[in-house]
């Protein structure tokens, strides 16, 4: 074999379902991964292909690492967006750009991947040497699937793709995980116990670890409140009686009201990244940071107590130390509860207006509440945009399963989501897919609607179309329903709230028909958001 098929092998054995990307690369102009087993689709930007592994590895836990590929110079220019938004939202996968002939690979101005990519990747290589074809790509996929999720980039000269490589008997990678120190974890036991008013907050580290029934288990146990990050939400059920809702750039009222109140902080599975679009701690409160990456300790938020490691193993670990510290339930409960239904219904009340309004154009808040009304939880994945989408969706759209929204925003690229929902369709075909964004992402990758009619994935993308990018005063103008038809999908555009309802049903029901549909909102240029 040459290298080109040997590294079409290496993705075989490891599982690798679906290699996304833009020609040239010789993986997909030879047919190599095709002939291995390997679905290739070809999408219309890099950006929007590397969204689209990266929505695998996060709805997938981690357990699916997704592939992709690209041509040398422009085809790696165009793709150090899609690497960054990954690493920054800790997604894992697996990129393999071509570069330029060894001979040239230094030569300016020719654009070196290996070095550029660097900084946005957790690990980056140059397979120079065919007969390191299986240590090279071993390396990758260990690094995609051990600790923090985070891209894997191995650069392949193109002149190498075609080099012979001797025999080699490829052992695919393993999943490991780590647990916390045993002493530290006694120690919080402790301080979670002795705290009055302590809540619970976990991260994206929750649902790779699928911790979601430790985690709501230790929450009861303590009878205490919990929050997520955005990157979280869905780790904890919004409906259920404990929960105070996401931490974004907007959040519900109950969540900055026990933020405040709150003595005692137990972050688990997250960083605390300093973000606009999370949780600031306030000052005096005491901070347990659990994590697996090590480098987020004390990174922008220090902490008193620390645990390092898997989120499952360490909340079960805690949850036995408190546990056998308790003779039965601790008695708080109901109070905790009448407490946060009571500072929650005063925040809805304030809101309700703009959640029924009748108005036209459309309030956006009112499109956002009936999907919440009328989509299926159980059979749903949704997720936002960047900007004013986000904003209105995170406090307002309530998740009840894990993994059905997958929340991000360390870093607010306009387009994210369409290949995100578009990944999420490809390994969860039963779910109906749901992508809300506005005028200004649709601008970014709305092309890639027409990928999503001619491979087959029926995901439903609403746009929020009020003329204008956010409230930059910017113009922007389209029909983007009748796009949609023109690209070989569903479109219809809707201008009376009492239409809203039946034509969120008729969109997931042309998606289960198997084609993609395109809603589009006449929206008023609502400018409030749910920010304390």
């Amino acid at each position: 074999m040459n290298v080109n098929e040997s590294i079409a092998e290496v993705l075989k054995a490891e599982g690798v379902e679906y290699l996304f990307g833009f020609p040239s690369n010789p993986l997909f102009d030879t047919g190599s991964a095709e002939e291995a087993g390997v679905r290739t689709i070809i999408t219309r930007q890099e950006r929007t292909a590397l969204h689209m592994a990266d929505g695998i590895g996060r709805i997938s836990s981690g357990e699916n690492i997704a592939a992709f590929a690209c041509q040398h110079g422009p085809g790696t220019e165009n793709s150090v967006g899609g690497v960054a938004q990954a690493y920054t939202e800790s997604a894992p996968l697996v990129a393999i750009p071509a570069g330029y002939d060894q001979a040239d690979t230094d030569v300016d101005p020719r654009f070196n991947s290996f070095l550029t990519y660097q900084p946005v990747s957790k690990t980056c290589e140059q397979l120079t040497d065919p007969d390191a074809v299986d240590d090279t790509m071993r390396r990758a996929f260990n690094t995609a699937r051990n600790g923090r999720p985070r891209p894997a980039v191995v650069e392949v000269p193109k002149d190498v793709f075609s080099e012979e490589v001797a025999d080699f008997e490829y052992t695919p990678t393993s999943a490991n995980r780590s647990g916390p120190d045993p002493a530290g974890v006694e120690e919080v036991a402790d301080v979670l116990l002795e705290a009055e008013n302590p809540i619970l907050y976990a991260g994206q580290g929750v649902h790779y670890a699928k911790a979601w029934e430790p985690l709501k288990t230790l929450a009861e146990t303590l009878e205490v409140p919990v929050a997520t990050s955005l990157n979280g939400k869905s780790a904890f059920p919004e409906d259920h009686p404990l929960s105070i809702g996401a931490g974004s750039k907007s959040e519900p009222g109950q969540l900055h009201h026990f933020l405040q109140e709150c003595d005692v902080i137990f972050g688990v599975g997250c960083s605390f990244t300093d973000t606009a679009y999370g949780i600031t701690v306030p000052d005096g409160k005491t901070v347990i940071h659990s994590t697996l990456d090590a480098g987020d300790i004390d990174k922008d938020v220090a902490s008193e107590y620390s645990l390092v490691g898997d989120a499952k193993l360490t909340l079960d670990a805690v949850h036995d130390a408190v546990e056998s510290r308790l003779d039965g339930p601790r008695g708080r409960r109901e109070d905790v509860v009448r407490e946060i239904e009571s500072v929650r219904e005063e925040w809805l009340e304030e809101w309700r207006p703009k959640l029924t309004s009748d108005e036209t154009p459309i309030n956006p808040y009112r499109v956002v509440h009936e999907f919440d009304k009328a989509l299926d939880k159980e059979g749903s994945i949704v997720t936002h945009d960047a900007g004013n989408a986000r904003d209105f969706m995170a406090p307002f759209f309530e998740v009840t399963e894990p993994l059905s929204y997958v929340g991000w925003g360390k870093t607010t690229q306009l387009g994210y989501g369409l290949g995100l929902m578009m990944g999420a369709k490809l390994i969860r075909p039963e779910k109906t897919c749901v992508h809300i964004m506005g005028d200004g992402a649709i601008g970014m990758t709305g092309m890639d609607f027409e990928t999503a009619a001619r491979e087959d994935i029926p995901v439903m993308e609403v746009v929020l179309n009020n003329f204008e990018m956010a409230s930059y005063d910017t113009p922007f103008s389209g029909h983007y329903a009748d796009f949609a038809e023109s690209m070989g999908g569903y479109g219809e555009r809707i201008e009376e709230p009492g239409e809203i309802g039946d034509a969120i049903e008729r969109g997931v029901q042309k998606t289960e028909e198997g084609t993609p549909v395109l809603l589009e909102f006449l929206t008023a240029k609502e400018t409030d958001k749910s920010i304390f």
